[in-house]
């Protein structure tokens, strides 16, 4: 939906709502044409029902307006002597429309000093639960939410089951795209699998603002951009073979590490990141891993992993290929360079032999899947990262590199048809040649760690700025899976650690449990020092 579609949409709902109230507000002691005016309506409303003003916000925030608007229905209907479950139940299952029968039809009396507690204990459960949804709601879109890191792809600096708290704030939250979802769920429901959005309706890109830019080498947590339905065909089972593009705030959330800003001149030799002919320095925490083909004359153990990652500092091991006849068992280890100069004199070690690409050597996998660059995902570019406002020059070798950014990110999705195609000589953008394009927006380049066990920008090519959610800033829990005991399962030394920094990490779960006995203790003699005053 473009913006005028939205601003449509939203007199349609200023027109709804004053044909359903205007009796009301004048019942209530107000001016008809209060139920008019956008905004002062609402304004208007909060003091018919009894409640705050700032109410009036939370009708404007998306998302968190559909739970508004069911509790404002009922609470309007209560200020009329509307209190009955069956009125409660008309109110919310015909979408406030019932209020349109008793602005006509009944004649109702506003109760002006009506309690606002509820009657019955089934009700005040009701109205904490209703709060608590709307508080993490707000939380959970605009400041802070969590995430799981389900992949190795920045081992070292997080890893396979770490909990995070990803910032919002940071970078500046964006509102959502999709406002008609369901609160603090991704692209499918729980269980049932079925989607949690209705994608008819969509609103456009707008980010708040944030106290930071994207600084090179950040972790970022973003939309991956090429997901589509058939991607993820688990939650969104589909059979006419065709692809269905999501949402942007619904497609599939990543995280990877920042390696390449708007306007940067990127490359890969060897593995390694270089920025404008210079190679990429990152920081402390940042452990790059290179895959290696390790061969061994014994079968490895669970004791044996569990010694490889205490000794080596190797946690990515995966079995291969078993020959009994020859005593060599292949496996496939992510190692850095320090762990695999370690470990190449291990006893049961015969070879380890590095999984890395030669130069020149084309990967048709590897973006921008043209054999006009011959390159794969250890020997790369180098290559432009476009920057919002700046030309590039448009031809049949250039086009590799833009065509899904014009079409798509700066089309499709902003709500333009924009459809490139290719001649022996020249370029069109919707049958027009083009020569030159200027980015609407700015884009990253966004790598994993763990280099030859990460599916990322090599693969897929660029993020928009669109696509980002936030900043991951604290490890809260980290889960082991393949530890041997309960105990074991959970990394007590990752609990409550900052992302970002230098250094090892710190845990504060020990002042955490502090802090909270503090409080416990804090609220047990207030409570109990309130009773005797009573």
């Amino acid at each position: 939906m473009t913006l005028q579609g939205l601003l449509l949409f939203m007199l349609i709902v200023q027109l709804v709502h004053f044909a359903g109230t205007w009796k009301l507000y004048t019942k209530a002691g107000r001016k008809a044409w209060e139920a008019a005016v956008p905004v002062y309506n609402a304004v208007i409303l909060m003091k018919i029902i009894n409640r705050p003003w700032w109410y009036t916000i939370l009708l404007f925030v998306p998302i968190v307006n559909l739970i508004m608007f069911p509790v404002i229905w009922v609470e309007t209907l209560r200020s009329f002597g509307k209190n009955k479950s069956l009125d409660t139940f008309l109110g919310v299952v015909s979408f406030g429309l019932y209020i349109y029968y008793i602005n006509y039809v009944e004649d109702v009396t506003y109760v002006k000093e009506r309690s606002l507690h509820p009657r019955t204990s089934g009700g005040e459960w009701i109205s904490s639960i209703l709060f608590a949804v709307i508080a993490a709601t707000l939380v959970h879109t605009y400041v802070m939410q969590p995430f799981t890191i389900p992949t190795s792809s920045l081992e070292k600096t997080l890893l396979v089951g770490d909990y995070l708290f990803v910032s919002k704030f940071h970078y500046g939250a964006r509102t959502p795209m999709t406002p008609i979802a369901l609160p603090m769920v991704h692209d499918s429901i729980p269980f049932i699998k079925k989607k949690s959005y209705n994608a008819d309706l969509k609103s456009p890109f707008t980010r708040l603002p944030g106290f930071q830019k994207i600084k090179r080498n950040d972790i970022v947590v973003f939309n991956w951009p090429v997901d589509t339905v058939n991607k993820i065909s688990n939650s969104f089972p589909r059979n006419d073979g065709q692809h269905h593009y999501k949402p942007i705030d619904k497609k599939t959330n990543y995280v990877k590490r920042c390696v390449g800003l708007p306007g940067d001149s990127l490359s890969v030799r060897d593995g390694y990141v270089y920025i404008n002919g210079k190679q990429n320095e990152l920081p402390d925490r940042a452990k790059i891993q290179f895959g290696y083909f390790v061969l061994m004359n014994k079968q490895l153990g669970t004791n044996d992993l569990v010694l490889f990652n205490e000794r080596y500092n190797i946690s990515d091991i995966q079995p291969l290929e078993v020959n009994r006849e020859t005593q060599r068992y292949v496996y496939r280890f992510q190692m850095t360079d320090k762990a695999r100069e370690k470990f190449k004199n291990h006893p049961n070690v015969t070879e380890i032999i590095p999984m890395k690409g030669e130069a020149g050597v084309w990967d048709r996998g590897t973006f921008p899947y043209n054999p006009h660059y011959p390159w794969n995902n250890d020997h790369f570019g180098p290559m432009y990262v476009p920057q919002e406002g700046v030309t590039v020059a448009i031809n049949n070798k250039t086009v590799a590199f833009y065509k899904r950014i014009i079409e798509v990110y700066e089309g499709y999705e902003m709500g333009v048809e924009q459809t490139i195609t290719e001649t022996r000589n020249q370029v069109l953008l919707n049958d027009e040649p083009i020569t030159e394009y200027t980015f609407l927006q700015d884009y990253y380049w966004m790598m994993g760690d763990n280099r030859n066990n990460s599916e990322d920008a090599r693969t897929w090519g660029f993020v928009p700025i669109n696509h980002v959610i936030g900043k991951p800033v604290f490890v809260w829990m980290s889960w082991d899976a393949n530890a041997v005991g309960f105990a074991n399962k959970v990394r007590w030394k990752r609990l409550f650690t900052t992302v970002g920094g230098s250094g090892e990490p710190i845990s504060y779960f020990k002042l955490f449990l502090g802090l909270l006995a503090v409080w416990f203790i804090f609220n047990f003699f207030r409570k109990r020092r309130k009773k005797e005053k009573v």
